[in-house]
């Protein structure tokens, strides 16, 4: 048996190619943090990471998905997709479940960078993962959140069929703010035109849905 079999795992969208994290593509994740993610004005994240000096970022940026990789169960799992347009690495969607085999719930986090935001990769990139949680998973419920003053990330879960599921207080740069939780559930679900195409996922099985 292969002692990894995430490596062979892919979803393909129209544009976009989702691989589990590896090394080499962490280096370029890394990069493009550095690059830019948001407005420095604005922090979108629950947890304030970019704001690491710029010669500790990348480093940061690698062993904080190192961790989630190393600690990765049956019973409680990360999957974080490097996501690729042409080849580059833009950013990452990850995919997160607890006691998967009894809930059946999962839920998800993501940024891409600066640069490539605005062109709808990031709802393609959340649908490819809620395909594959739905179709091929079979989860039934499916879980996010975003700061309240975060339009496109907010706009990303309007489009797919979340519904508003409560708030939470987090601490940002010092100042407390408001986020807010959402949920989608298969039959709420907006499919986009397009199918996704899904490849390695036999292997995969054992360590996602058990």
């Amino acid at each position: 048996m292969d002692p990894w079999p995430f490596r062979h795992l892919v979803l393909r969208t129209p544009r976009l190619e989702l691989r589990p994290d590896d090394d080499a593509g962490l280096l370029d994740l890394a990069e493009e943090a550095r690059r830019g993610v948001h407005p420095p004005e604005e922090m979108p994240f629950g947890i304030a990471w970019t704001d690491a000096p710029p010669e500790d970022l990348g480093r940061n940026v690698l062993q904080f998905y190192w961790r989630v990789r190393a600690t990765l169960t049956p019973a409680d799992w990360t999957l974080n997709f490097l996501v690729r347009l042409d080849g580059r690495v833009i950013g990452t969607q990850g995919l997160t479940a607890r006691d998967f085999a009894i809930g059946r719930e999962v839920s998800t986090g993501s940024w891409i960078g600066l640069r490539h935001q605005g062109k709808g990769y990031g709802t393609e990139m959340r649908a490819a993962v809620l395909l594959f949680a739905f179709d091929h998973l079979g989860a039934g419920r499916a879980r996010s959140s975003a700061h309240i003053g975060n339009p496109k990330s907010n706009g990303v879960s309007r489009k797919l069929g979340y519904v508003q599921d409560g708030t939470e207080l987090l601490v940002r740069r010092g100042e407390a703010t408001e986020d807010v939780r959402l949920l989608v559930t298969r039959d709420r679900f907006v499919r986009p035109a397009w199918e996704l195409d899904v490849t390695g996922i036999t292997e995969c099985l054992d360590l996602l849905t058990t």
